[in-house]
């Protein structure tokens, strides 16, 4: 593999369109591949030499939210540069549990592979253990900060794009009685709590938010239980962070919609745009969905990488001001006039005039 020397300026310029890309199966044998470098799709890409890697958390490539959202950002990157699943193009590896993030890491360090990311905040003590003991290993992290020359870490202000979602939820809720259901209690799902409450409150400081922490981020039966204890409860809007386990949110949400055609429940989705997972039947439950360009990151880097500029030892962030973060199209879900007052209140975050808080005060 040949390693570059580190360098600065992550390009920030981001993808026009919607990263489209199947997630892929499960290949966890690390099976190897003679012909991972083609022609492309359309047999006209000629194949760069470079290669690029990544290993999911538990929440899996197919959480259809974090995980997938880096995945198609790594297999758009590939077939953009003529290359394919395997070595010496572009692969995962997917965790099941914590214990399988070194040695997964490690295994597509030892394959040879021109950068490897590690994504999320539970992948910070495995990728500095991997960093330590492979220095010329060319190493990324999304969603926290690893301080070593051969680590390029990403971090997004989740709590800005948070904000934009406590908006919408406060200007459409009916109810006035609004639920929040994150992960795991860790700093990144903190700052998605407290920009969605701030949000909320600057629209009305009297609308309480329903907070449930569900402790996993691969479980959709408990992410459906606590939904429907919200519901229950008169909640018409729920904002998941929570990965796989918010898949269980939208599946409550449907199931209502299903027996009540005029329920008013609502899902706000995460980290990739989510509208296909509230469909029922000719409608549907998602509201909008808090992006979060993971995908965009993930290639910014993998570009600047191949151009001989990986940046390790630094660490770029994405806010609104760097369009890392916003609602997804809410398809007229959300009038123009609510839709006119979000953007108002995007323009005042991005110029620095609102500063949201990364902490729940």
């Amino acid at each position: 593999m040949t390693k570059r020397k580190f360098g600065l300026g992550l390009s920030l310029v981001l993808a026009a369109g919607t990263i489209l890309g199947a997630c892929g199966t499960k290949d966890d044998d690390a099976s190897t591949s003679t012909d991972s470098k083609g022609s492309g799709s359309e047999g006209t890409t000629e194949a760069v030499d470079f290669s690029l890697a990544m290993v999911t958390d538990v929440g899996g490539v197919d959480d259809k939210s974090f995980n997938q959202s880096a995945w198609e950002g790594i297999e758009a990157f590939g077939k953009e540069n003529g290359l394919t699943k395997g070595d010496g193009g572009y692969d995962y590896l997917q965790s099941t549990s914590d214990a399988d993030y070194i040695t997964n890491l490690n295994n597509l360090v030892r394959r040879d592979f021109d950068i490897v990311y590690g994504i999320g905040f539970l992948m910070e003590e495995p990728i500095k253990t991997i960093a330590e003991q492979q220095p010329d290993a060319q190493l990324a992290i999304i969603d926290s900060i690893v301080d070593a020359p051969n680590v390029a870490s990403v971090m997004f202000k989740e709590q800005e794009g948070s904000f934009l979602a406590g908006v919408a939820a406060a200007l459409m809720s009916e109810s006035k009685k609004i639920g929040f259901v994150g992960g795991m209690e860790i700093p990144v799902i903190e700052r998605f709590e407290a920009g969605f409450l701030e949000g909320v409150k600057a629209v009305d400081p009297s609308i309480k938010v329903d907070v449930q922490y569900t402790g996993k981020f691969d479980d959709a039966a408990l992410g459906k239980t606590t939904a429907n204890r919200m519901y229950s409860s008169g909640v018409d809007i729920i904002f998941h962070a929570a990965g796989g386990t918010g898949n269980g949110v939208f599946a409550e949400a449907k199931e209502r919609k299903t027996k009540d055609a005029n329920a008013n429940v609502w899902v706000i989705g995460v980290d990739s745009d989510q509208y296909a997972e509230g469909a029922v039947g000719d409608t549907n439950v998602t509201l909008t969905s808090m992006l979060k360009k993971v995908g965009t990151a993930v290639q910014n880097i993998a570009k600047e990488t191949m151009d001989g500029k990986f940046p390790g030892g630094t660490t770029v962030t994405y806010g609104l001001a760097e369009e890392g973060v916003g609602l997804a199209d809410s398809r007229g879900a959300i009038p123009q006039e609510i839709l006119d007052q979000i953007d108002e209140y995007s323009k005042k975050i991005a110029s620095g005039e609102i500063t949201v808080p990364e902490t729940v005060e």
